[in-house]
């Protein structure tokens, strides 16, 4: 039996029976322990071939896994971080033109603030700007 990990990520059989509270999950066939899954994230986009399961599990007295696995990190970033962020890809010329060129440009004080605020708001919800 080798010892390096698949090329692929391995498929599984889920089956996940879920009420407020309580959440049983069988992976191919086999029940998890009971209390030892603390949540879940069932993710499937579109594009991808399968859904992704992320399991969040409570480590009680003893090991309840041993193997090998994909493991993958996620930092959870505040809003500050992930607006940060987001501004710091705006193209400042590519901004300003679609503000000006905004069909509700009114003019007046704190018109291209509220024209550049607005175009924002269209871009970081993935919208078509105004151009």
């Amino acid at each position: 039996m080798s010892t390096l990990p698949p090329d692929e990520p391995q498929a599984h059989g889920v089956r996940i029976n879920a009420l407020p509270g309580h959440a049983s999950i069988a992976l191919d066939g086999a029940s998890l322990p009971a209390n030892t899954v603390t949540g879940y994230v069932l993710e499937h986009s579109v594009a991808d071939a399968l859904p992704m399961l992320v399991l969040h599990t409570r480590q009680p007295d003893h090991v309840a896994f041993e193997g090998l696995a994909r493991v993958a990190v996620g930092v959870t970033k505040t809003p500050g971080e992930l607006i940060a962020a987001f501004l710091a890809e705006v193209d400042p010329v590519l901004l300003d033109q679609a503000a000006l060129n905004r069909a509700d440009y009114g003019g007046g004080e704190g018109a291209t603030a509220r024209a550049m605020l607005a175009t924002l708001r269209e871009w970081v919800l993935g919208g078509k700007a105004d151009t």
